[in-house]
């Protein structure tokens, strides 16, 4: 595959992490997706929306098993 951004054509399938928001939270949901080892650009395919559908509707509704990492603090 060649990619639509830069014409690379290092594209293969990856373990990215997508951000989603829950609340004032931000949730890192891992997921293979097909990447440009070239410029970055991501290439999702309908399952791969799918599931992230799936994910966030499972934060939306608060029913998504999640594990605290750490904290982000903002200074004033």
């Amino acid at each position: 595959m060649t990619c639509v951004i830069c014409h690379g054509v290092e594209v293969e399938l990856q373990e990215v992490e997508e951000d989603l928001k829950a609340g004032n939270n931000v949730v890192h949901v891992p997921i293979r997706v097909l990447l440009c080892r070239t410029c970055g650009e991501r290439y999702y395919d309908r399952r791969a929306m799918r599931y992230l559908e799936e994910v966030d509707k499972e934060l939306r509704e608060g029913k998504a098993d999640l594990r605290e990492v750490g904290k982000v603090l903002t200074y004033r």
